[in-house]
């Protein structure tokens, strides 16, 4: 019975790194864990920040209102979502998107305009260097 207690107390004081670390036995998926953290924790912490810059708070909150230029914050919102795979999108008809489809179009087009020749050389040895001027003599 004490030592069930014992191991009760034991893994209520273990932090989340800790269970992490003993889950985890490889250091680079360790790593890899710890980074993922790091990354949502700029993201939330710059999401914050960038969400604050373009609402007004209540005046009963007796925080004032702060004049930020929220650039940097956005650049660094948009890198760290980067990092987990997410873009921004275009909408289809705004300019400079352009669709999977459309794309292909513009390849077999350029395949069309441009189309390139394959050469083969059936004789062999075939020797590419310079040529040796002494032995021609």
């Amino acid at each position: 019975m004490a030592d069930e207690k014992k191991a009760e107390e034991e893994a209520k004081k273990k932090g989340l790194l800790t269970k992490i670390k003993e889950s985890v036995d490889d250091k680079e998926e360790q790593l890899a864990i710890l980074s993922t953290f790091v990354r949502l924790g700029i993201l939330v912490w710059s999401g914050g920040i960038l969400t604050l810059a373009y609402i007004k708070l209540p005046p009963a909150l007796g925080i004032p209102e702060q004049k930020l230029d929220p650039t940097f914050i956005a650049s660094v919102f948009t890198g760290v979502l980067a990092t987990f795979g997410v873009q921004a999108g275009k909408k289809a008809g705004a300019a400079g998107g352009i669709s999977k489809a459309d794309l292909q179009k513009l390849i077999d087009a350029a395949a069309q305009t441009a189309p390139s020749q394959t050469i083969r050389i059936e004789q062999s040895p075939l020797v590419l260097g310079p040529k040796d001027n002494a032995k021609d003599s």
